[in-house]
């Protein structure tokens, strides 16, 4: 019974995450504003989270947590926070780094080399982030 528990529990966040962005998509398909509709999804993930961090379940599901448990469950947030906060900032500047290096290659092809570096650099952002959460989870 507990293992049936525990299954719908850790689905319902997943469940919601998924018809949030089903919702998204239906909301920016009728012309809703984009910039709304960002940040209701950031708005949705965040309380998710803060439901799985509050409300436990399946971190407990194996047992008793001890405290070294605990730890190390702070260990892959810090891991996928590293991750996800340097691939946003990695997404960002290439977003803004690729259309302008497409831009200058229009105008002048040899500028190639030099505007792919800017977008290389950006992409570097995420690296690091990937690096550091390897580093986190190896410590």
């Amino acid at each position: 019974m507990s293992i049936l528990f525990n299954l719908i529990f850790s689905a319902i966040p997943v469940i919601f995450l998924i018809g949030s962005v089903i919702i998204a998509v239906k909301a920016v398909s009728r012309g809703k504003s984009r910039k709304r509709t960002m940040l209701m999804q950031l708005a949705s993930f965040a309380a998710v989270f803060a439901l799985c961090v509050i409300f436990p379940i399946v971190a407990n599901a194996a047992g008793d947590a001890s405290a070294a448990g605990d730890a190390s469950g702070m260990k892959y947030i810090a891991a996928a926070a590293a991750t996800g906060i340097a691939c946003i900032g990695g997404g960002v500047a290439v977003g803004n780094a690729a259309p302008a290096a497409i831009g200058a290659t229009s105008e002048d092809p040899k500028a190639f080399g030099k505007a792919i570096i800017f977008v290389a650099l950006g992409e570097g952002i995420a690296l690091y982030g990937v690096l550091v959460s390897m580093l986190i989870i190896n410590s």
